[in-house]
């Protein structure tokens, strides 16, 4: 009986530490089951709002959507356009013109795009008009002074 002592003792041993190392292997599972499982609901959550922030974004670019905010802003739509055509030695396309509507346009209030946080004016000098030349006529762009009439201009 004394020779059996020992090897039963050893396998009751035995025994105890695989069931608890079955027990520490169980619990790391669940942990990290648990831990699956919650970063998946964050991703749910996370691409919930970028499919709702995409939505937003689809809408706000519609171009009704454009035309709209823009007429809220005060803008109105451009006459005829025209285009410099850089590889054909400055040539102009097209026939430019002004935007059809009753000046003044009245200035709108509303912000373009809405901040949190305004901007302190800014106490730099404006810098001064940018010019375009096409061909001999020159087109200077000053945001301050009065549109030229259309008879007058220097577009051809």
């Amino acid at each position: 009986m004394r020779g059996r002592t020992p090897f039963a003792v050893l396998v009751v041993v035995l025994l105890a530490a695989g069931l608890l190392g079955l027990l520490a292997l169980n619990t790391a599972l669940n942990e990290g089951s648990f831990e699956l499982s919650r970063l998946q609901r964050q991703t749910t959550t996370a691409t919930d709002e970028q499919q709702s922030l995409q939505h937003q974004i689809d809408q706000n670019s519609a171009p009704d959507a454009l035309a709209r905010r823009a007429a809220e802003l005060g803008m109105i739509p451009a006459g005829g356009m025209a285009f410099l055509d850089l590889g054909n030695g400055g040539k102009v396309l097209g026939k430019p013109g002004p935007a059809q509507d009753s000046p003044p346009v009245k200035r709108s209030t509303a912000e373009p795009w809405p901040t949190k946080q305004q901007p302190a004016p800014s106490s730099q000098p404006s810098a001064p008009a940018p010019t375009a030349t096409a061909g001999d006529s020159v087109v200077q762009i000053n945001p301050g002074a009065p549109a030229p009439s259309p008879t007058g201009g220097a577009a051809r």
